[in-house]
């Protein structure tokens, strides 16, 4: 999530899908009925209304679709250090979609990370994350992309550097970064905490922002939601595993709920990446769900928590210099938001005093809301945002290095201190 300054019950469930299936109820146990409900979600008129929802879930347009073009229509750019690679059509054009594809065909292109024709898929597909899919949402999946109109459009072909555009390298990816497999649920937990797990590990695919990826474009198990900066995107994903960071185990569940699908809360706001999250994906998820899913986010496990360390400011007369810029600046532009007091007026003013993604390692999202500004999300229960007006155009790199260096370490705010230089190198990056 770019944070920025920034269930149903379960025998209920599982007793309507036995009804809807025509099978008696066998004898079996409460907590056996539990178990199985994590999996079934909400309960849909039809196939392909169900299979729109979790294609809404898995976030399926943001890739497939050129803002503009018709829905998975394809062929949206997707910049990697490795080169640009093109998603592909996906509507149901027989030529040049998945239209004369199959359910088998899918789930194992879902489940496996290979297509159809059996090459192995580059992993911006995140079919490490879709492997755990269960065959029953795969086919709702499939349903419903045979109902999108068909668009006939030839896919682009890739833009790889060498030797990135030799496909049998990522037999060596695939071996050190991909365990296939569905979820398994973990009976010790609850059937919403399972919900919650299914949808964040598979379809919500949020370690591919949350976890850190190295130098191959992958990432280890072992540092699972830990955070870093997104791959050419100049946004950084916080830990949700550290309350220093965006760790939500201190939060209220309604708080993480609000931020998920509405994209403002009390203790935050949600900007770039993860606001088109939220826009395409999460504002369309039911309550039930996305309170699953704050209950298992809330449940990560914590590696810091949110107990004040050091000041980071240098005590020098060159930072009091800096910090007494940065609050005139701040008082001249932010403050009749966000209050003197940093304490904002939530939710439309997110507060940025004693907020952990002010704080974190990484300065580049505070830089980037004040050099660019911007909105959360309009959503159904938030259709008319508040925005944060751009400041590039009038603040020089100086004032607006000084201005991040302020709400970073006032009002006991523990960040570091921001250079002239590091504002200036995110002026030019692009705004998608």
């Amino acid at each position: 999530m770019a944070f920025i300054i920034a269930s149903r019950p379960a025998r209920a469930v599982a007793l309507v899908v036995l009804a809807a299936a025509g099978i008696g109820i066998p004898t079996r146990s409460y907590t056996q009925f539990a178990q199985a409900a994590w999996s079934t979600g909400p309960v849909f008129a039809t196939q392909v209304e169900r299979g729109k929802y979790l294609a809404q879930a898995g976030d399926c347009i943001a890739c497939h679709t050129v803002p503009g073009k018709p829905i998975f229509s394809g062929n949206r750019p997707l910049p990697t250090p490795f080169g640009t690679l093109y998603a592909p059509n996906i509507t149901s054009d027989k030529k040049t979609g998945i239209g004369s594809w199959t359910a088998d065909e899918f789930y194992n292109m879902m489940h496996t990370g290979r297509g159809r024709d059996g090459k192995l898929l580059y992993p911006a597909m995140p079919f490490a994350s879709y492997t755990k899919v269960t065959r029953q949402d795969s086919d709702a999946i499939f349903e419903y992309m045979m109902s999108v109109p068909p668009v006939q459009q030839e896919n682009r072909p890739h833009e790889l550097k060498f030797p990135y555009n030799n496909r049998s390298l990522l037999i060596g990816w695939r071996t050190l970064y991909f365990e296939e497999g569905e979820y398994q649920p973990d009976k010790t937990k609850s059937a919403e905490w399972n919900r919650g797990a299914y949808l964040v590990q598979g379809l919500g695919h949020c370690s591919m922002c949350h976890t850190p990826i190295n130098l191959l474009g992958g990432s280890s198990e072992a540092k699972a939601f830990q955070g870093g900066l997104i791959p050419m995107q100049h946004w950084y994903a916080p830990s949700l595993t550290s309350n220093r960071e965006a760790g939500l185990g201190e939060w209220d569940i309604k708080d993480i709920m609000d931020l998920l699908q509405i994209g403002i809360s009390r203790r935050a706001t949600v900007y770039g990446p993860m606001a088109e999250v939220t826009y395409n994906s999460l504002q369309y998820l039911t309550d039930e769900d996305v309170r699953a899913m704050a209950v298992y986010l809330k449940s990560l496990p914590d590696k810091e928590t949110s107990a004040p360390g050091p000041n980071r400011m240098p005590n020098t007369p060159e930072a009091v210099q800096v910090f007494s810029e940065g609050r005139r600046v701040y008082e001249a532009k932010c403050a009749s938001c966000h209050g003197s007091d940093g304490k904002g007026y939530p939710p439309h003013y997110p507060p940025l005093a004693n907020n952990q993604s002010i704080e974190t390692e990484s300065a580049v999202n505070p830089i980037r809301m004040v050099l660019n500004g911007g909105y959360p999300p309009g959503t159904r229960k938030n259709p008319y945002p508040y925005g944060m007006p751009p400041f590039a155009q009038e603040l020089s790199d100086a004032e607006i290095a000084a201005v991040v260096t302020y709400i970073r370490t006032a009002w006991g705010n523990r960040g570091g201190p921001v250079t002239a230089r590091e504002a200036n190198a995110l002026r030019s990056v692009t705004m998608e």
